[in-house]
């Protein structure tokens, strides 16, 4: 790749507000998900009783229910990170791609709010 080029991208103040953004944005919610994952698995490996114990008069534990948390979880995490990336990192990173092509350092450029 053409040194100037990678000169350019490294100095865009786009490329470090989306570095900077993605990589605290993908801790927090990386953290997030360890969080939920690891405390089932605590809560499965210390605390059986409770995981086993009945919810209400019925026969299902509460086990599964907080299984079932955990794969929502997951999911609602995923979509959350795509449409922030589909939104602000992807008008964040055509940013850069433009000023790159076009040898400039314009300003910072702000998300893209779709209609939903």
């Amino acid at each position: 790749m053409d040194q100037d080029i990678v000169q350019r991208v490294k100095n865009d103040p786009n490329y470090r507000k989306l570095k900077e953004t993605r990589s605290r944005y993908g801790w927090m919610l990386t953290w997030s998900v360890m969080i939920v994952y690891y405390g089932f698995t605590l809560l499965n490996a210390f605390d059986k009783q409770f995981m086993a114990s009945k919810i209400g008069a019925g026969v299902m534990s509460w086990g599964v229910p907080l299984g079932l948390f955990v794969i929502v979880f997951t999911v609602v995490v995923t979509g959350i990170y795509v449409r922030r990336a589909n939104n602000e990192f992807d008008a964040l990173t055509d940013a850069i791609q433009k000023n790159a092509a076009a040898g400039t350092h314009a300003g910072v450029a702000q998300p893209i709010r779709r209609q939903a």
